[in-house]
């Protein structure tokens, strides 16, 4: 992908789709009947969805550098308040079917506690990523030669760190704080397996979207940053 004005608009773009769909599609929850700790692991509908945000991250990242890709996140964060507000609005406004509206409250209805978890999660789960694929990247750079061929290393932990943050921040806010599991005993072994069993499946799309993310950033790097501060101390 060649580090055009349009490139960065069109993953900017993707990236903004994939956050805002994650949302719509979350409140379906995705049975993978998977056993694990002695229940079954669930998965929300928005996983995958949200696992393209972060390789979006990671290109923007690899080829205009961190801080485009900070400011996409910062976007990012502003289309989310957006969306929820929308449908929000949305709903509240009266339904000439009540199925309908029902179907839209099931679906769409807004928890508070969820938005709170999901919000957190995201802010600090991406920075972290933009953070920490920036921080091994400059680091190889600096010291290998040929250090570009190491690019899964940043690309990989960065996202599956990443996703150990989003996926402990929203679910101990939405299940531990909201549904009070984190207080129930009885309920921490449901918690833990949740947490975990979500954390190992988005390991693996993690793992997955390395393919692409070296077909979306081959030929074409941004300067490492720690070249970038070189450079403008000495001008």
């Amino acid at each position: 992908m060649k580090r055009t004005t349009n490139n960065y608009l069109a993953c900017g773009m993707v990236f903004a789709v994939a956050l805002v769909i994650s949302n719509v599609v979350t409140g379906k929850v995705i049975q993978t009947g998977i056993p694990l700790f002695g229940t079954t692991i669930a998965l929300p509908g928005a996983a995958l969805c949200y696992a393209i945000t972060f390789l979006m991250t990671d290109v923007i990242g690899e080829i205009w550098g961190r801080k485009e890709a900070q400011t996409v996140v910062l976007w990012g964060f502003a289309c989310q308040l957006l969306a929820t507000a929308l449908i929000v609005f949305t709903q509240v406004l009266p339904a000439v079917d009540p199925d309908m509206q029902n179907a839209y409250n099931m679906l769409l209805g807004q928890n508070v506690i969820f938005v709170i978890g999901s919000m957190t999660a995201y802010l600090i789960s991406q920075s972290w990523d933009v953070f920490i694929f920036h921080a091994i990247r400059n680091r190889v750079l600096s010291s290998h030669k040929g250090g570009y061929a190491w690019r899964w290393l940043w690309n990989n932990i960065s996202t599956m760190t990443s996703q150990i943050i989003d996926t402990v921040v929203f679910i101990g806010i939405a299940f531990g704080i909201g549904f009070g599991w984190l207080f129930d005993p009885a309920m921490l072994p449901q918690l833990g397996a949740m947490m975990v069993g979500q954390y190992l499946l988005k390991f693996c799309l993690a793992a997955i979207d390395t393919p692409f993310f070296y077909l979306l950033t081959r030929g074409t790097h941004a300067a490492p940053q720690v070249a970038s501060d070189a450079a403008e101390s000495a001008a």
